[in-house]
């Protein structure tokens, strides 16, 4: 579902983008995250001459976690698009249409946290929500809109 949602000037509207949009480029980005992952594993391994690493070894997944939240604000933050986002149109913004900074990105990373947590709950709320934003959205003050055909 994508509603209307004035921009700050008021002259130019912006469509939200909808659950599926939102998913389909998500799916793309967790495959290049994967990638990512495996790629970091292997140089691991190889400054540990091979030793492999322990389950469930807490260093290991906070360097994992890192490696994927430097993807996406990085991602955010120039020019508001991860590569999966890219690929599906769509961009985040400040609901005033203004560029993602790190403090907001990275409020927008741990509030989507929220949403994982909940098993996708906060991302059905835009269903609901009367701006159709999804928790993340909201908690953040961000928005994920469609671009037209040739922007982006």
């Amino acid at each position: 579902m994508s509603e209307t949602v004035p921009r700050p000037d008021h002259a130019s509207q912006a469509r939200i983008a909808g659950v599926w949009r939102r998913l389909a480029a998500g799916f793309y980005d967790l495959l290049l995250l994967a990638a990512v992952w495996m790629l970091v594993t292997l140089i691991v391994i190889v400054l540990r001459g091979g030793e492999a690493i322990s389950p469930g070894a807490l260093l290991f997944q906070v360097l994992l976690f890192v490696v994927g939240a430097a993807y996406y604000i990085s991602s955010w933050r120039r020019g508001g698009q991860t590569l999966g986002m890219r690929a599906w149109r769509i961009r985040l913004e400040k609901n005033t249409g203004a560029a993602v900074d790190l403090r907001t990105g990275l409020l927008r990373l741990a509030t989507g946290l929220l949403t994982i947590a909940s098993g996708g709950v906060g991302l059905l709320w835009l269903w609901i929500d009367r701006d159709g934003l999804t928790w993340h959205d909201r908690l953040a003050g961000t928005r994920v809109i469609v671009l037209p055909p040739g922007a982006g």
